[in-house]
């Protein structure tokens, strides 16, 4: 069991690194950094949103926020809107006339994936599935941890 947890680890970290660089190289395509891109795509995916949202849904704070969205608001991705239900807060908006079209990057991503998980069959596929269920959701619990700011010494 040492081996595989060692060997994990190398692959975890190896997988999170290309994960990270995919998505930066994606970003710098659309004058973004990796943040800005997950944050657009958040906004995208869940339709307006209020602002506060955002903020731990990236694992970021509040000043760190208000700087993305100030990016993707000047390179005209989004926009701030007033909720028409409660005055104090806003909404961010996609702009869907702006919002570049990436399904040429992730169709090609999505046809090479699926070429070599066609190997695995059900028993397999099952256990990688839930080897990425359990690294998801361990992976939010420690951004949420590491979004709080450390006890004092």
């Amino acid at each position: 069991m040492k081996q595989w947890v060692s060997l994990m680890r190398d692959y975890g970290w190896e997988l999170s690194t290309a994960v990270v660089l995919f998505h930066e190289a994606i970003a710098r395509r659309l004058g973004l950094n990796a943040a800005e891109h997950k944050a657009l795509g958040l906004i995208v995916r869940s339709g307006p949103i209020p602002t506060g949202t955002l903020a731990p849904e990236l694992g970021v704070g509040p000043t760190a926020v208000t700087g993305i969205v100030d990016r993707l608001e000047r390179a005209g991705y989004v926009r701030r809107e007033p909720d028409p239900t409660d005055r104090r807060r806003v909404l961010l908006v996609a702009d869907e006339s702006a919002v570049p079209d990436l399904s040429g990057i992730f169709a090609d991503l999505g046809r090479e994936m699926t070429a070599f998980m066609a190997a695995y069959d059900e028993r397999e596929m099952a256990a990688i599935v839930d080897y990425i269920e359990n690294t998801i959701r361990v992976l939010r619990a420690q951004t949420v941890k590491l979004a709080d700011p450390p006890a004092p010494s």
